[in-house]
């Protein structure tokens, strides 16, 4: 298999996994935190899409420029390329993205990242099936913990069919206002016999009292050598909520 076969085939694998990048730096201890009563799973997991139904109504639109980065390291050589992306939300049309600028290697910008943007596309015309919901995952109450100075409980997730739409792994969920705030996962289907592993992180902040996507990284470990690490800043974001939201304390 020549190089630029074999990158194409890894290129397409790490484009199907960029599906969960939407879907969240550490966590730190607060002696003095104060938790809210312990729930069951099911109870978080209700409030989990009590607080992704309220958000989606809530939130109308949002625009950012997030900046794609990814290096390849194998056959005695690294390759690397970015991009940056303008992506615009509406709650009625949808997601768009226009490329602003490509740099790097033209195979990685033109077969990962590009494949990437694409991939985000097509899951967001299949909501229902990407959704964090008992009809796609089983979940498992795994404990919690403080994270970032708040309380978050922790669950396992393991989805019911396996799906290049999926993920399973550990998520943290925001214990006062119910967000994913995090993510250790992997893919729910191995998208390549060319990718003998792929580990994903993702961090989700609160900003302007929407949670929305920071920082994505994932490291895919190739079976006959090399590593891919890709990464997605989502940049600032500028948003325009409808005219009022539920404060925290409604949603429970």
């Amino acid at each position: 298999m020549n190089r630029s076969t074999f990158i194409y085939r890894i290129g397409y694998s790490l484009a199907v996994v960029a599906l969960v990048t939407f879907a969240c730096q550490g966590s730190a201890q607060t002696p003095n935190i104060t938790w809210p009563a312990l729930l069951s799973e099911e109870q978080i997991v209700e409030r989990i899409q009590k607080h992704d139904q309220s958000q989606k109504e809530i939130l109308r639109s949002y625009q950012a420029l997030r900046h794609y980065a990814i290096e390849y390291r194998g056959f005695s050589k690294t390759l690397a390329a970015k991009m940056d992306v303008e992506i615009n939300y509406d709650a009625s049309y949808g997601k768009s993205f226009r490329i602003v600028s490509e740099s790097g290697s033209h195979t990685l910008c033109e077969k990962v990242l590009r494949r990437a943007v694409d991939s985000e596309k097509e899951a967001s015309l299949h909501k229902d099936a990407t959704a964090l919901t008992r009809a796609n995952y089983r979940f498992h109450l795994a404990g919690r913990e403080t994270l970032n100075g708040r309380p978050a409980y922790i669950l396992d997730v393991e989805p019911i069919t396996p799906s290049k739409f999926l993920y399973r792994g550990r998520i943290w969920v925001d214990g006062i206002e119910f967000a994913v705030a995090k993510m250790e996962v992997q893919p729910g289907k191995n998208p390549s016999f060319w990718i003998s592993r792929t580990v994903i992180h993702h961090v989700n902040a609160d900003v302007g009292g929407f949670w929305l996507p920071q920082h994505n990284r994932s490291e895919t470990k190739v079976r006959i050598g090399g590593t891919a690490v890709m990464t997605i800043d989502y940049g600032t974001y500028r948003i325009v909520p409808r005219q009022s939201r539920p404060m925290a304390s409604e949603l429970r």
